[in-house]
């Protein structure tokens, strides 16, 4: 019994005393930013016919479905011309801010706005990445995902490095008027009656708004060191209970995938992966397609391949190494179809879901060899930069309510 009480107390510390898997969240958060922010990009000079007024599901079309099934969109709040370009540079900034990861807790609401707003306006435009993708920008809501790589992790450093050395750390000022911008914005919406299609988002956005403010607060003010506490720990259980969703979503979307495909007769007899090789839309390659589907046994050992690769995967967690190896197949495997098929983003959303479970020493190596290329860069460029630093500094640890 005492040692069944000792493993949970610390199981339970755990949870609440640190945001676990920072590299693993901040891989996450550039994944899926980065995918969202290229899209938008390539798609600039179709935003009409995707997502805008006059394109061919019309306005009028969408708010009649949004009516029937409560999805939350803000392009649907004004049928103007101006209205749409400012959601989608809006969305554009907020991908590009969680991208760098600046002010983290901010533009990740953004981008969850960006993203239910453009891919809820028109939901016949979209493929199974969005689908992943529309997921995890609510998940990312509720993590601490800027701990490390990120602007907000180097300006958190930065200051305990002043604070350290005895210097007078300047005040924040972008972050109180950002709260009141947002504040002002999400009163408006509410009291000209804009958010009438369900309460879900809005009271995840109020409820943030809220938490932002009472963090600032809190920091601000040394008597209140108690309160300060149990943010951080509410902070912390947040972000790990987010992050064992996004693994739990990571498992269900292969699991499911895998076990409709036994049941499928293409896949039974091996050929399922033929067809689509042939399909126009999926053939930006003709030449390449007709290469490897020239043998039936590739065919079917892919086919087969597929389908064990995606059952097995979840039961591969428990064997580190096993997981390791099949992450390696797997990521493989959507690169192929990006190249192949001409999915580019459907694969990086599936890549950047299956970075979850990457280990924390592979993504640190990572991370250095990424510092010393831009030193590189940096220096042939004739400027300095400096080095790399630890994840396991405390100011980087608290960044993750940054506003």
């Amino acid at each position: 019994m005492n040692r069944l009480s000792l493993t949970l107390s610390r199981g339970v510390a755990r949870v609440t005393e640190a945001a676990l898997g920072p590299y693993q969240s901040a891989v996450v958060r550039i994944g899926f930013a980065g995918t969202w922010l290229l899209f938008l990009l390539r798609e600039f000079p179709h935003r009409q016919e995707l997502y805008g007024p006059s394109g061919p599901w019309g306005w009028n079309l969408a708010k009649q479905l949004t009516a029937d099934n409560h999805a939350f969109t803000a392009l649907l709040w004004s049928d103007g011309q101006l209205w749409f370009e400012c959601c989608y540079a809006l969305a554009v900034l907020a991908s590009a801010a969680l991208l760098l990861g600046w002010r983290t807790r901010t533009a990740s609401l953004l981008f969850m706005v960006g993203v239910l707003s453009l891919q809820n306006r028109s939901v016949f435009v979209g493929d199974g990445g969005d689908n992943v993708l529309h997921l995890m920008a609510f998940y990312l809501v509720f993590t601490r995902c800027g701990q490390v790589w990120s602007l907000d992790a180097r300006r958190a450093a930065r200051d305990e490095a002043a604070r350290a050395r005895g210097e007078r750390v300047p005040a924040d000022r972008v972050g109180p008027v950002l709260w009141a911008v947002l504040g002002a914005a999400l009163g408006t919406a509410t009291l000209t009656g804009r958010f009438d299609n369900g309460w879900l988002v809005p009271a995840l956005l109020w409820t943030a708004w809220a938490g932002l403010g009472l963090w600032w607060a809190a920091g601000r003010r040394a008597a209140w060191e108690q309160p300060r506490i149990l943010l951080d720990v509410v902070a912390n259980v947040l972000h790990n209970g987010a992050l064992a969703v996004i693994m739990a979503e990571a498992c269900l979307i292969y699991a499911t995938a895998g076990w409709y495909k036994i049941q499928g007769s293409r896949w039974q007899d091996g050929t399922a992966v033929y067809y689509p090789l042939h399909l126009d839309y999926f053939s930006p390659w003709p030449a390449l397609a007709d290469l490897m589907s020239s043998s039936g046994t590739i065919m079917m050992i892919v086919a087969y391949g597929t389908v064990m690769v995606q059952i097995a995967f979840p039961f591969t967690l428990l064997n580190r190494r096993a997981k390791n190896i099949l992450l390696v197949l797997m990521m493989t495997e959507h690169a192929v179809i990006a190249v192949v098929l001409g999915l580019p983003f459907f694969s990086l959303a599936m890549i950047t879901a299956d970075a979850v479970f990457l280990p924390t020493s592979f993504l640190r190596r990572l991370g250095d060899l990424t510092a010393r290329a831009r030193g590189r860069l940096v220096r042939r460029a004739g400027r300095t930069v400096p080095g790399p630093r630890s994840s396991e500094d405390s100011a980087a640890d608290r960044v993750g309510f940054t506003a």
